[in-house]
């Protein structure tokens, strides 16, 4: 019964957002434009809320100032579908909204999002400034729907205590990096005691896929090319570096042992000598064992070239928002270069007051990280080399395409590499019927 009240409430959602939207920018999307904050009015935002990081709570100082006298309204959690999508259907949808870059395509298809173009046009908002690849996420259809923030890059992380030279594990040949992972991976009786290089599945294998040749979905966003030959063959590989290292559910109970974000983690206990990870895992290990002796190494594909698959977050405004001009403002404000560099100044000061070292702040704004970006006077080598990694890898970047099923198509991928881990399928059995879940759901999400 309450299945059924859910997917009523959704489908009345879907109805009230056909009946009221276009593709392109109307009378909402032209108040989205301008702003003159006044006193009683009230920005209602979801998925982003005051219980943040210094860099967040810094800029959402500076945000909130710019409103003022309008009030904000900011409601700890992150953004869900369904509690958006139902606040739509009571008639009663936030202003603006904080969520993953790959959710904004699916909203714009169903009508939930209201285009940009006048918010970009009225806010004088410079979308050059912006990289390129983050752009791409949050345009369907011609139109962008999104402010990026963010820029999540991936880069090895190599534990020279261990590998005193990173191309041990480089990830540019393939049966080279199989034969070291084998070779640095430890067990006691049964047990796994140390990783020689961890793959990071499933999360990663958009990755691990690229890397082969394989882009997993076209371009436009239209076609999903789960099973590609390529893509089979990658995810084929990347599960052999699990199996080869005592199978994943070894595998993966060990590394949940990990004090991942302490003092004694993996690098620390030598329990890791390499995987991808996100570029924040540096300032943890920055900040948890400053001393941890670690390089960063770009990941390549086959030929040497180095890769970087970038996520993040955006901003984007319902289509039914009351506040669409508020809602602009704060997104323009948040994402400017003026304010990362007034948040990346105080975290700085931050950390200069423990003795931390800056090891960045990676934004979707290219113009804000070019002044920020720069290591501390005296910074230890391998955390300054980190930064600089980091920096050079983003010229590769890539995201996945702006989809009208882009949350659909995260989940087909994921469950089938969690199949093939679990050894439910082979490879090919689990990205076929990924295939078809994922062009299923994008064909029915692009129908009229």
């Amino acid at each position: 019964m309450a299945m059924r009240f859910a997917a009523a409430a959704l489908l009345a959602a879907l109805a009230l957002l056909a009946a009221g939207c276009g593709d392109s920018s109307g009378s909402s999307g032209s108040a989205a434009g301008t702003a003159s904050p006044k006193a009683g009015e009230t920005l209602a935002i979801m998925g982003f809320g005051t219980n943040g990081d210094d860099v967040a709570q810094s800029r959402f100082a500076i945000a909130k100032k710019a409103l003022a006298p309008a009030k904000v309204s900011a409601p700890n959690g992150g953004f869900n579908t369904q509690q958006f999508l139902s606040s739509v259907a009571s008639g009663n949808p936030p202003d603006l909204l904080y969520l993953d870059r790959q959710q904004v395509g699916s909203l714009a298809a169903k009508g939930a999002l209201m285009p940009l173009d006048s918010c970009i046009s009225g806010q004088a908002i410079d979308m050059a400034q912006y990289r390129k690849p983050a752009v791409d996420q949050v345009t369907y259809k011609g139109h962008v729907y999104g402010i990026p923030e963010f820029y999540d890059n991936r880069t090895v992380i190599v534990n020279t205590a261990l590998v005193p030279k990173s191309s041990q594990v480089s990830t540019t040949d393939w049966n080279a990096l199989s034969s070291a992972a084998k070779q640095l991976s430890r067990t006691s009786g049964s047990k796994l005691t140390r990783i020689g290089f961890d793959p990071k599945l499933p999360e990663f294998f958009p990755l691990w896929a690229k890397a082969n040749g394989a882009s997993l979905m076209s371009s436009d966003g239209t076609k999903a090319e789960l099973n590609d030959p390529k893509a089979i063959a990658a995810l084929a590989y990347a599960v052999s570096l699990i199996k080869e290292q005592q199978g994943y559910n070894t595998f993966i109970a060990f590394r949940n042992t990990w004090d991942f974000f302490g003092s004694a983690n993996e690098y620390v206990k030598n329990q890791l000598a390499a995987f991808p990870m996100e570029d924040w895992y540096y300032n943890v290990l920055a900040s948890a064992s400053p001393q941890v002796k670690i390089a960063a190494m770009p990941f390549t594909d086959r030929s040497g070239t180095p890769l970087d698959w970038e996520t993040g977050e955006a901003w984007a405004i319902p289509a039914k928002a009351k506040n669409p001009g508020l809602a602009c403002l704060w997104a323009k404000t948040m994402t400017a270069t003026s304010t990362w560099v007034a948040a990346a100044t105080h975290r700085k000061a931050i950390y200069a007051a423990k003795h931390e070292y800056w090891t960045g702040l990676f934004t979707a704004n290219a113009d804000a990280d070019a002044k920020i970006d720069t290591p501390t006077p005296g910074e230890p080598a391998e955390w300054a080399q980190a930064l600089r990694t980091v920096l050079d890898v983003q010229k590769h970047a890539f995201g996945l395409p702006a989809s009208a099923a882009g949350e659909e198509f995260q989940t087909a991928w994921m469950n089938a590499v969690t199949r093939v881990l679990q050894g439910q399928q082979t490879p090919k059995q689990a990205l076929d019927q990924a295939q078809k879940e994922a062009q299923q759901a994008i064909d029915a999400a692009s129908a009229p």
